[in-house]
Parts: structure tokens; C-alpha cells; sequence
């Protein structure tokens, strides 16, 4: 089958806003006098309260879901309360929200008062318009007010159609409330009425065919058939008398005049009693509705009848089949909306009843009437009857001594005989549906003639006519197994092999989901699924090659509890090839896996230079006089920041470091009067900009053998560039020095931007080669112009051009330098490349200024590991959802196979027979030797898998060191 669609778990969340919720929703009961039931419940699941009133308020309220068709079901999807029997939630839900949270939606949302109680709580919840219901216009229906059918006759199989209310929703007669509790008020207004005035309010004598009107007429008009129901109804819950404020409040009432019903006696009604003599008289005759005569003959009001659940239960063991036909048609449609409460327990001959009806195919197919006999003194010859207290332990024989059975064609069927199978299916699908219900399905496991049954229905000949009642015997089944023990002998556990020859897939589906639940509710040894015909062993090894999840799920799941018994391992091994079997679940191991591969980084990729360098670069024009505006020790951390980056392999000595620091501050603040921070101070500060630098002292030989100390701050290196305190890097002018530096030395003036380096090289390098107008803007005149910028080969020597053309391509460097320094040092590429290495003149002019550049660089690049892993199915346990998830599915099945064989192969008799025979590798080394390799590489790759491929090799290693202990003895 497909897998399910997952819904949404319905819990209580015990939350603040929930107790405070329930807190005033409390006061509020209390105040009102209504009873709360702060968890209430459907089935097993408690309801929150809290997330059901919000939920309910957000689409639209009480009244507007009721007034929408199948609301209810769609609240109970939502908040994940839908089980098995979808009508019989939602009523359950509705009535829990009217109960507990209608008339505090209209005070607390509606913001008005809500109805008495005696019109809301204490009333049933069928319909809606809480908003508009007084007690003027509501008017609660009793008793009388069930459907019925104006003749008096049997109600026929079709569907009747109910009037549709306002609401536009379809009646359901069954779920009617039973009439409420009435307080007695006595009329004790007036004195007894004289005889005249009596007589003046008697209504005219009836005719005889006011009398033939049955109960619908009567709940049609309750004030005429039964005047003494004329007083308004008052109710009161089921355990409250004493605190509802109406007891309470309780005032004798003046004396009021007492209404009389009227009785018919000869005097008043001679027709009807003339009429019940003719009848008396009259020969019997049999009538296809025995209760039109009792309801004719009696009075109106006399006799309500037996509920809707007696009256099917009577219908169905009169043996009439009009009678059983209603019967069967209602109990299907109640087990369908009414299971979660409809029980065998509570309604005496009912299963007796559906079992009996359903045995009726036998005398359908053959020339057999299987009858149910609970007589203990029965020596049970007859082959038709079956043994009702024990159960019959030879049905399989007798069914099959029934070789002549009668012409059913499955293409032209009697109108009797598809009467008669339309009852034993409505019948068996009652069954169905009810054991679907834990308490129904153990009371019919504890009912001997259920097994009788499911065996002739699953022994049926092979018409298309009862493929039907196969598959439903298949599921009951599947419902009842769990609480039976079944011998490998017994008839209904040979049956569901039997079932396991056939080439229909929804057959074998459903035969192995029943075998794998034989004694689920009991111990594992009590589940020994014996005596397995090899050829549905060789079947169920060929379902593993086959692409169909389902089914690889459903056998799976029987080879796991067939491989944990020993003499089932000695029956495989006998007659199957079992290195086939391993191999094919060492492959189930990576069924529907995801295979991906992924990189771990051992170490960062980081860049290192050699020689370390202690040189720091000078400091940029606009970048002092920035650093200048601020104060100590802001400057100082700006300064580190802006000429130093981390480095765990380098170091700088504390003393260089500080003349650094001196030789740019010291002059500019001596001029402007201001004192420059101290040494010690300076070293603490570059501690707390960096995480990764410190202080250190260093031991040194130094010359003459002599140990010297050495001051040194480790984890920091002089930055290639500086950058500003905004992150971005300033860039070097590439071109020739201007007059009066040596001829070969660069420039190396330091800007942050392309726009202010281009005004450098006008002012700097163009020098008188350009003019400007008066504006200032320059002359576009033609010239002798050549680029030397980073060793260019464009214009090597002195070119004519334009200033345009030339100022064209020495953009062109300047804008690349800019994209290179722009991005923050923490988001270059360690592998980006860097500009060549300054010449020996350009580092020699640097020196003089100052500077330096560092001699090479070395790039260590980041150290990573490539796994591979596998992702199979996977699920979270439902008694702790916080867990991680675990291994679920096939790939699980299939390694718990794998741990039953490597478990309990050693002590199968296949084993001693082949130590015997001198095979001292024993069963374990042959199936398991050949897959130990993939069984090595799940176990790597496959994170969920791992613990239990562990216990395997633990029983694996176990085993080959008992087996070397032996063979050294």
C-alpha cells in the first residue's frame, strides 16, 4: 500500500498562556454553574482546550464551521485528532468545543451574553445559531422526534432522504441525544377542575384512522398525541442537581391548572376497540412487517419501540429477510460512523448474529449448511456443524470433503442468491469494521466460530463473485491475530499460507501483515510461524528482487520474526540457498539510499611570508591625519588594526613594533602639543585588539655562548598593504620616482582610490606636460607619453598621443588595483595572486623611506578529508521526539534479519551436521565471509546503520572465537 500521509500529533502543551487560559475558562464555568472538563477526551488522546478554541475562533467560529458542510472534519485534520471513523470525530469534537467553549466564544469574542444553560450546555449539540437562540425560539426535540417511516412499515435499503435543515447540512437520525433529564415541577396552582370544565377541554373523540398514524406523525406534533408533555422542557446535567442555580433558585409555583391526557376506553372509542375484536377473530397470516398490526391496534403514545441499535440487533436474528436486510443495512452504516462506540460486549447475540448470517455462503456455494452448535455433549458428525465452544479443529477436512458445489455463474446471478450474498457481505464488513476497534477485535478473538469462519471464506472457490468476502476475511483477520496464539497446525494460521500461493498482490499483501501479527500482544517466543512450505520460502525470497516498497516492507517484516526461531533457520537451510538470501539483504542495506560526498576541513588555508618581516610600510598622508584626530588608546588600536593582521606562526619584536609607532606620532604630536601613550601601555593594547597576540619572552644564545632575552609579541605580522579603518586597502604608485629620486626607483605614493592616484600622477608625473583651462580642467594636447607602471609592454617607450588615450589606458591599472584592495582582508582568496616582487632599486628606495616589502610569501593550503556518506530512511521515536532520529524501513529490517541468522545459526542442527563433516568454518563463515566488505562500507558510511552493523560484527567475532577455541581443544 502507499504510505500514509503523515498528519499533525495532537498533544497538550502545558504552556503559560494554556494554564492561564484554563484559569479564567474555570472562573468562568464556576460563575455560569456548568461543569468543565479541563482534558477531555477522544479515544485515548486528550484534547487541549486552548489550541482548540483558537483554532475554532480563526475560522470563524462555532456557528460558521457548523453551518459549513464537513467543517468538523477538516478541525479535527487540522488539529490532528482524526482517527479511524472521521463522522464520529467530528461529532465528538463539536460536542466537547459546545460543552466546554461555545458560551465563552460568545462572551469572550462576541462580547455577548450568552444562553442559559438550559438551552446550551445542558442541550445536545446538533445545529447551530448560538448567537440568535433564545428560549422563546429554541425548542429541544425529545424522545418522539426520531425518523420513521409513515406506514409503519420496514424501512427499505435505499438511503431515505432527510429534509435538509437551514444549516444545509444532511440529518443524521442516529446521532440523536437521548431525551435529558426533566426536573419535576408539581401544579399545585389551582384546586381539583370541576366536571363541566373538564368536559369543555376534552378534544373530540378520534377516528379510527387518527390511530393509524405512527410515531413520526406523533414526533411531528408532540402537543397532540401526548398533552401531558405540553409543560416546557427544563435540563439539568447528569450529576449536578445540587449545583445548578435553577435547584438552587427553586420558588414553589402558585397552584396552575393540571392538563389531563385523554384514555380511550369503550365508551370514548368504540371503533378502535370493535376493531382490535375483528382482529382478534381473523385467522393469523404472515405479514412482511409484524409492527404495523401492534402500532395500529394500540393508542397513540403507548409504545415507543426499542432504540435504533435493539431494533437491528432484533432484525438480524429474526431469520426474516426483509427484517435482516434492515438490520444489516443500518449495523453496516452505525459500524461505519459509530465504531469507536459501538461494542459486541454491550449488546448480547450480536456477534452470534453476524456470524450466523455470514455462514450462510456455505449453503450458497454448496450443498452445506453450516450451523453453529454450543451443546457440549455434540460429538460433531454432521460435517455442517461447527463447534461453538472450542472451535472446529477439522474444518480444513471438511472443507475439503465438499468437492460438489452448486452452478454459480458469476455472470447471470439470481436475483435471490444476490440478495442473499449482498447480506453475508454487509454482514462481514460489519465485522470489519467494527474489529477494528481493540476492545471488539479481542472479543471476537475469544469467540471460537470467528476462526471457523474466516477459514471458509478464505477457502472459497475461485469466483469473482466472492473475491469480495475473501479480502474482508483477510482483514478481520489481520485485526483479531494479534491476541490469538496459533499453533502451526491450526486451521486459520494454514489458511493464510495457503494464501500466499496466490498471484493476486493484494491477497499476499494482506495474508503476511495478518501472519506477522499472530500474538503481537504476547511474548515473541509464542509468534513461531512453523512449518512454512519451501516453496513459500523460495517465494519470499524471490519478492526480495522485485521493485515494490510495499511488498519488501511487508517481507521483511515475516523474515525477522521467521528468522528468530531456530528450527525455521534448520527449514531455510535445508531447502533454500541462504548465501543468496544474505546477499540480497546486504544489498537491502543501501535500499533507496542517498549517496553524497562531502569535504571536512582539517585546517584552514592561511598565508605565511619567509623570512618573517619586521618592516612596517609608512603610513599614508589622509591615513595620518585621520589616525591624528583621534585619541588615545583609540589611535593605537586603529593603528595595529589598519598595519597588522593575525598570523599564529609569526612574530614581531616588541621594540621594532614601537618604533613603528614612534617614528609616525611623535613629531605630529610634539607640534600640536599633545603626549603620545606610553610602551607598556602600547603593548597591552595590541593584546586586547588581537585575541591571538601576546607578549612573550624568548631565551637567546647570542654571541660568546651568552643567553639573552628577547621581547617578542606573537601572533601578528606587518600587513603587504595598509588598509583604512572602513577595511579597504590603499595601493602603491607603480610609476617611475619624479625628479630627484634615484633614476630607478618606483614612485610607491600610497591612495585608497583610483580617482585620488590619478591626481597624484598629474601633479606628480605629468608635471608641465599638461595644461588646464581656467576652469581647471586639463587639455586634451598631444604628447610624448609612456606607461612604466608594473612593468607594462604597452607603451614601453615614449609614444605621441593624446592625453586622453594615455590617460585611457593608465586607468586602466589604476582601476584594477583599486577592485584588488578594495574587498576586506578577510575576504581575499589566500590562492589570489599578488603583484611581482618590487626590484632590488624599488625595494632599496622603500628602505630609504622607511619601508619594505616582504621577500616571498607562502601559501599553506587548508587540509580537508573527502568521506562519502549514505542516507537511508529514517524516523523519530514517538516516545521521545527530541531523539535523533533512527534507522526505519527495509535497511533496518533487512540488518535485523542478518543479526537473527548470525545469532542463531550456530545452534541449528545444520551446524553440527556440518562440524561433523569436517566444515569448521561453520554456517557463519560461509554466508557471511563474502559480504564482509560491503558490510565494512556500510558500516563507514551509513551514520544510522553503524550501531546495529556493530552488533552484528560483535555475534560475528563471538562466534569465530568460540569456533577457534574449539578447533585448538
Amino acid at each position: 500500500m502507499a504510505p500514509t500521509k503523515p498528519i499533525v500529533e495532537h498533544t497538550v502543551d502545558r504552556t503559560p498562556e494554556y494554564e492561564k487560559f484554563l484559569e479564567e475558562l474555570r472562573d468562568f464555568h464556576e460563575k455560569r454553574g456548568t461543569h468543565l472538563d479541563p482534558e477531555p477526551k477522544m479515544g485515548n488522546l486528550s484534547v487541549d482546550l486552548y489550541k482548540l478554541f483558537n483554532y475554532i475562533v480563526q475560522n470563524g467560529g462555532y456557528d460558521k464551521v457548523s453551518d459549513e458542510k464537513l467543517m468538523w472534519r477538516k478541525m479535527c485534520e487540522g488539529l490532528g485528532l482524526m482517527r479511524h471513523n472521521a463522522p464520529a470525530d467530528a461529532y465528538t469534537l463539536k460536542q466537547i468545543f459546545y460543552k466546554n467553549l461555545a458560551a465563552f466564544e460568545i462572551k469572550k469574542i462576541h462580547n455577548k451574553e450568552p444562553p442559559p444553560p438550559e438551552i446550551l450546555e445542558f442541550t445536545t449539540a446538533k445545529g447551530g445559531s448560538l448567537l440568535t437562540r433564545t428560549l422563546e425560539n429554541f425548542v429541544a426535540k425529545g424522545r418522539n422526534d426520531r425518523e420513521d417511516s409513515e406506514d409503519g412499515s420496514t424501512p427499505g435499503r435505499e438511503r431515505p432522504v432527510a429534509e435538509t435543515p437551514a444549516s444545509g447540512r444532511a440529518s443524521r437520525g442516529l446521532r440523536e441525544a437521548p431525551a435529558p433529564r426533566v426536573i419535576f415541577h408539581p401544579d399545585t396552582n389551582s384546586s381539583r377542575q370541576t366536571r363541566h370544565a373538564s368536559g369543555a377541554q376534552q378534544i373530540g373523540t378520534p377516528s379510527s384512522t387518527s390511530h393509524s398514524h405512527n410515531n413520526s406523525a406523533m414526533a411531528q406534533n408532540p402537543s397532540q398525541s401526548n398533552p401531558s408533555r405540553n409543560g416546557a422542557y427544563i435540563f439539568n446535567p447528569p450529576g449536578y442537581d445540587t449545583n445548578n442555580p435553577i435547584v438552587q433558585g427553586f420558588a414553589p409555583q402558585p397552584v396552575q391548572q393540571m392538563p389531563l391526557r385523554i384514555v380511550d376506553t369503550p365508551s370514548s372509542n368504540p371503533e378502535l376497540f370493535a376493531r382490535k375484536q375483528r382482529l382478534l377473530k381473523q385467522p393469523p397470516t404472515v405479514v412482511s412487517n409484524p409492527g404495523m398490526i401492534v402500532r395500529a391496534c394500540l393508542p397513540q403514545g403507548a409504545l415507543d419501540g426499542p432504540n435504533i441499535y435493539e431494533r437491528c440487533l432484533l432484525s438480524l436474528r429474526s431469520g426474516i429477510p426483509s427484517e435482516q436486510a434492515f438490520g444489516t443495512h443500518h449495523l453496516l452504516k452505525i459500524s461505519h460512523e459509530r465504531g469507536d462506540k459501538y461494542k459486541f460486549s454491550q449488546f448480547c447475540g450480536l456477534a452470534e448474529g453476524l456470524t450466523e448470517l455470514a455462514l450462510s455462503i456455505g449453503g450458497m456455494i454448496y450443498h452445506v449448511n453450516w450451523t453453529i452448535s454450543n451443546d457440549p455433549d455434540s460429538d460433531n458428525t454432521d460435517i455442517g456443524e461447527l463447534d461453538g465452544l472450542e472451535g472446529t479443529p477439522d474444518i480444513l477436512e471438511r472443507i475439503a470433503q465438499l468437492k460438489r458445489r452448486k452452478d454459480v455463474d458469476d455472470n447471470i446471478l439470481p436475483a435471490e442468491f444476490r440478495d442473499q450474498l449482498t447480506l453475508v457481505l454487509e454482514s462481514t464488513q460489519t465485522i470489519r469494521n467494527m474489529v477494528n476497534m481493540p476492545d471488539n477485535a479481542y472479543f471476537m478473538s475469544e469467540y471460537p466460530p470467528v476462526r471457523d469462519l474466516l477459514c471458509i471464506l478464505l477457502n472459497l472457490p475461485e469466483l469473482e463473485s466472492v473475491v469480495e468476502l475473501k479480502h474482508l476475511a483477510l482483514e478481520i483477520a489481520e485485526s483479531i491475530l494479534p491476541y490469538l496464539v496459533l499453533r502451526s497446525d491450526d486451521p486459520l494460521y494454514q489458511s493464510l499460507l495457503a494464501k500466499l500461493e496466490s498471484d493476486d498482490r493484494g491477497v499476499i499483501l494482506t495474508a503476511l501483515k495478518a501472519l506477522n501479527k499472530i500474538a503481537l500482544n504476547h511474548p515473541i517466543e509464542t509468534n513461531r510461524l512453523g512449518n512454512v512450505p519451501p516453496s513459500v520460502l523460495q517465494r519470499i525470497m524471490d519478492w526480495l528482487l522485485l521493485n515494490d516498497e510495499d511488498l519488501l516492507d511487508i517481507t521483511t517484516d515475516f523474515l525477522y520474526q521467521y528468522t528468530a526461531v531456530v528450527e525455521n533457520l534448520d527449514t531455510m537451510l535445508k531447502h533454500i540457498k541462504m548465501e543468496h538470501l544474505v546477499t540480497h539483504l546486504v544489498r537491502l542495506l543501501s535500499h533507496g539510499a542517498k549517496r553524497s560526498t562531502r569535504e571536512l576541513i582539517v585546517s584552514e588555508a592561511r598565508l605565511a611570508y619567509d623570512p618573517p618581516n619586521e618592516t612596517v610600510v609608512p603610513t599614508p598622508k589622509d591615513l595620518l591625519e585621520k589616525l591624528l584626530a583621534i585619541e588615545e588608546p583609540e589611535r593605537c588600536y586603529a593603528w595595529i588594526r589598519c598595519f597588522f593582521e593575525e598570523d599564529p606562526d609569526s612574530n614581531i619584536t616588541q621594540l621594532a613594533i614601537w618604533q613603528a609607532y614612534n617614528t609616525e606620532f611623535l613629531e605630529p604630536l610634539k607640534r600640536k602639543g599633545r603626549s603620545m601613550i606610553s610602551a607598556p601601555e602600547f603593548i597591552k593594547s595590541i593584546t586586547s585588539v588581537y585575541e591571538s597576540a601576546g607578549a612573550q619572552i624568548v631565551h637567546e644564545q647570542g654571541p660568546g655562548g651568552q643567553s639573552q632575552q628577547k621581547y617578542l609579541i606573537r601572533g601578528i605580522r606587518p600587513r603587504r598593504y595598509p588598509i583604512s579603518p572602513d577595511g579597504r586597502g590603499y595601493f602603491q604608485c607603480q610609476l617611475p620616482a619624479p625628479p630627484g629620486k634615484p633614476p630607478a626607483a618606483k614612485c610607491g605614493a600610497w591612495n585608497l582610490t583610483a580617482e585620488k592616484m590619478w591626481d597624484h600622477i598629474v601633479a606628480e608625473h605629468l608635471g608641465d606636460g599638461v595644461s588646464r583651462t581656467e576652469d581647471g580642467k586639463l587639455v586634451n594636447k598631444e604628447g610624448m607619453h609612456s606607461c612604466a607602471w608594473n612593468h607594462c609592454q604597452k607603451f614601453p617607450q615614449p609614444t605621441k598621443m593624446f592625453l586622453v588615450q594615455y590617460m585611457a589606458h593608465l586607468k586602466t591599472h589604476l582601476r584594477s588595483e583599486e577592485i584588488r584592495h578594495a574587498a576586506k582582508p578577510s575576504e581575499i582568496s589566500p590562492l589570489a595572486p599578488l603583484p611581482p616582487p618590487p626590484s632590488p632599486s624599488s625595494a632599496s628606495a622603500t628602505k630609504s623611506r622607511g619601508g619594505s616589502y616582504p621577500k616571498s610569501r607562502v601559501v599553506k593550503p587548508a587540509k580537508t578529508v573527502t568521506i562519502t556518506i549514505e542516507e537511508t530512511a529514517s524516523a523519530r521515536d514517538e516516545r521521545n521526539p527530541n531523539a535523533p532520529p533512527q534507522a526505519a524501513g527495509v535497511p533496518l529490517s533487512a540488518v535485523l534479519i542478518l543479526r537473527n541468522i548470525a545469532q542463531y545459526v550456530p545452534r541449528t542442527e545444520a551446524e553440527a551436521e556440518l562440524r561433523k563433516k569436517g566444515g569448521v568454518e561453520g554456517w557463519n563463515e560461509i554466508l557471511f565471509r563474502p559480504v564482509m566488505g560491503r558490510l565494512w562500507d556500510v558500516f563507514t558510511e551509513n551514520r544510522l546503520l553503524t550501531p546495529h552493523l556493530a552488533g552484528l560484527f560483535g555475534l560475528l567475532e563471538q562466534k569465530q572465537q568460540v569456533r577457534r577455541f574449539t578447533v585448538e581443544e
